[in-house]
């Protein structure tokens, strides 16, 4: 009998990355995690084969948590997906819209919903999770309240859906990253457009981010993302995450990465993985 697969992800059954497991790996079992260190050792126990991770939203910027664990968690990425996000209006059982007075949701989500919940009079209150939100009206129902929450949240927590995507920006995305405790991840196939993500930290010299990182443009290989991060609590920003497209085996990714690691007195890839077709289309 075959045993069956988990991918972890952090926040209550029905948060946004329970509905990113379920799009994108239906054969998996989804284990709700509390926090992103908890999600992040059943990775590395092998409690779990896969982790969905998010790591940026299109409106709300970078998951700062992620950042900093992702460097040293010894993980690797396998796979990146985009999921549109999508909140519903949901409140209990029977109650109409007319009832409803305060809507209940984490802050993040209930800015991305701020023109839609002032048009429909309501109130905001903050919660520690948009799942957590529906679920804790499952357990105490109350007519005049509301949860904003994805609508996997609705249907396990037995709610009905007063208004649908009621996000005030259509391009409401967040991208995930897919994880693995496998230290040697089966390469992508060379048909597949390619990103490489590694962090790495510059030399004490003058000038070292731009040495290190000219070579990047030299070789014409563009970089996709370049972030800073404070190490040990000090005020400096030497150690950088960045992304970039193509795999380490193309000529000119080899050589900007000769350069790098010359600058550099750390470097190490975190993931090369195929390129969600999602790029494609904005």
């Amino acid at each position: 009998m075959s045993i069956l697969k988990k991918i972890a992800f952090q926040g209550e059954p029905g948060a946004n990355s329970h509905e990113a497991c379920r799009t994108y790996f239906p054969d998996y079992e989804a284990v709700p995690c509390a926090t992103f260190e908890e999600a992040f050792e059943a990775i590395k126990t092998g409690a779990c084969q896969l982790g969905m991770i998010p790591i940026e939203n299109s409106i709300a910027g970078r998951v700062a948590d992620v950042h900093h664990l992702l460097p040293a968690s010894g993980l690797k990425i396998v796979g990146e997906r985009f999921k549109p996000i999508r909140f519903q209006l949901m409140a209990n059982k029977g109650v109409t819209l007319d009832q409803v007075k305060i809507a209940c949701s984490m802050p993040i989500a209930l800015s991305q919903c701020r023109h839609s919940l002032k048009k429909l009079g309501l109130a905001h209150e903050s919660a520690g999770d948009t799942a957590g939100a529906a679920k804790a009206l499952a357990l105490k129902p109350d007519p005049t309240r509301a949860a904003v929450a994805p609508a996997l949240a609705a249907e396990i927590y037995g709610l009905d859906i007063l208004a649908r995507d009621i996000e005030d920006a259509r391009n409401n995305t967040t991208r995930f990253l897919v994880m693995t405790a496998d230290k040697t991840p089966e390469p992508p196939p060379f048909t597949h457009r390619c990103v490489t993500s590694f962090v790495f930290k510059v030399r004490n010299l003058p000038a070292a981010l731009y040495k290190a990182l000219g070579g990047f443009a030299t070789n014409g290989v563009n970089m996709t993302k370049l972030e800073s991060y404070m190490e040990g609590g000090h005020f400096t920003a030497t150690f950088f995450y960045a992304e970039v497209d193509g795999r380490p085996e193309d000529r000119s990714l080899a050589l900007a990465f000769d350069e790098l690691k010359f600058f550099s007195e750390k470097f190490e890839i975190l993931g090369v993985y195929p390129a969600d077709p999602f790029r494609d289309r904005v």
